[in-house]
Parts: structure tokens; sequence; C-alpha cells
């Protein structure tokens, strides 16, 4: 499916007022403009919206979704993407600890509200983001629109250390069951040194504990094991089709078809060969 590309710029208050750039990549069908379809909201690195973000959600578009990619670090600089050299890296990480947490979750909101009153959204939301963007997904689903989030290599939510004072509160709202019933995918590479296997051990079980409907991947690879381009030697095509197919079916199966409300609880299974 063909897709198109628009951008527009969001008025902020958690940030001062500053604008935030926010890029809408839609299926291009000239012929049905009144066309519907789910919504995605994409978050990205530390290095806001990079070709492999941009490439990675125009994927998602082109299967018939309405992609939105929010620049998150307005309140610094424009809506141009930061190198991934060692300046940039560098740029990226400050932004990441001087940004207020309100402010990450204003453009959360931002997002989603752009997307349900998205002419061709159906309003209905799933989202994803890899790295800060993977944490930024990770809080994005406590908003009850969001039906299912796929949060690739989540850095900070073990430590609790996203935002201004290093001391976000995702863990605690978790305990607090926000997530309850929510459907959370995590994917994390053994060989991550961002998120080690305490921290990832901590994720897991603060989930399972608060009964989030969790997948929790752990695969054989590096942090930032989807980036395309400058991936540091660490870019592995091959997984990160498996798992895209793998976020895909979650999202065609929670926010690509409409099941109505739920009723009842699902029985326990049978202990059967």
């Amino acid at each position: 499916m063909l897709i198109t590309k628009t951008e527009q710029d969001l008025p902020t208050t958690a940030s001062n007022g500053s604008a935030m750039r926010v890029f809408v990549l839609k299926p291009d069908l000239p012929n049905y403009p009144q066309a519907k379809f789910p919504g995605v909201v994409v978050f990205s690195e530390i290095y806001q919206v990079t070709g492999p973000v941009e490439r990675f959600a125009g994927q998602i578009a082109s299967q018939g979704y309405v992609v939105v990619l929010p620049s998150s670090f307005h309140e610094f600089q424009g809506p141009e993407a930061i190198p991934y050299d060692g300046e940039g890296t560098d740029r990226g990480n400050r932004f990441k600890i001087e940004k207020e947490v309100a402010a990450f979750d204003e453009d959360a909101k931002l997002a989603i509200d752009l997307l349900a009153a998205h002419p061709n959204c159906n309003g209905r939301i799933a989202v994803t983001g890899m790295c800060m963007g993977g944490h930024l997904a990770f809080r994005a689903a406590f908003d009850p629109r969001v039906l299912a989030s796929f949060c690739w290599f989540a850095t900070d939510v073990h430590s609790a250390t996203l935002g201004k004072g290093k001391q976000d509160d995702s863990l605690i709202r978790v305990r607090n069951g926000e997530l309850t019933d929510k459907e959370v995918v995590m994917v994390f590479g053994k060989q991550d040194t961002h998120v080690p296997r305490a921290g990832r051990d901590i994720i897991r079980k603060e989930l399972e504990d608060a009964k989030v409907l969790l997948s929790f991947l752990e695969v054989q690879a590096q942090h930032a094991f989807v980036r395309d381009e400058n991936s540091k030697g660490r870019w592995d095509a091959a997984l990160t089709r498996s798992l895209f197919g793998f976020m895909m079916e979650v999202f065609q199966r929670t926010a690509g078809r409409d099941l109505g409300p739920k009723v009842g609880t699902a029985a326990e299974p049978e202990h059967v060969c």
C-alpha cells in the first residue's frame, strides 16, 4: 500500500508552549478519501525522527495504519534528526534527563489526540517505540485509548531514571494497576548493555505481578538491533523482520479489529497433552 507523509505542529503547555512537530504517515488511497484505519504512535530513540525510525514507521503505515511520529525534544531544538555520532548521542542523552516526565506524557497525549481526531483514523490505537521511545510507548499504554503497546529495548524502565530528576514513576503506576489487563510486549536483546539481566528481571516481575497481559521476549541481540543505519555494528535485519511480523500480529489482533466490548473472563486452560 502506498503512503503519504505530512507534518503538523502541535502547541504544548507542559513545555512552555513550544510547538511539537509531528510527522503523519498514512495509506494513500485518493479514490477513498473517507477510508478509516487504525492508528499507531511511533516513539523514537534519543535521536528524534531519523531515517531508520521513519522507515520503520512507513512499514507499519503501508500495512493499513495511520502512523504519527512525535519529535520528542522540541523544548531544546527543532524537529530535525540528531546525528548518530558522539556529539549527537551526548545531546540526546542530555535532553532525555532535562525534559520533565510530565512533558513526555503530554507529548504522548497530544499524539494520541491527533490520531483520535484524524479523519482517516477509526480511533483504535496502538503504540510502539525503541530505546527511549520504548519507554515512552510503555508510558503511553497508561492512556485508556491505547489498546496495545510494543516496546523495543525500552531504556530506564528498570532504573526509573527517565526525565528530569531521573526519578520516573513508570513501575509505580504499574504496581497501582494502571496496566492491568492491558496487552504489552517487551523485547530485549540478551546482549543489551543498557538493560542488563537484573533490570530485565525487575521489569518482567513487576508486569507479571500486576497481571499485565505480557509477552516478554529476550533474543540474541544487542541494543538498537532494529536500526538499519548507523547501528554501530548491531543491526540484525532477519531478527527485526521476524519480530516486526509479531508486532503486526499484536496490532492487527488488538487495534486492527473491533471486537466490541469484552464480556466475561477467559476460562482457565485445561491441562491436556
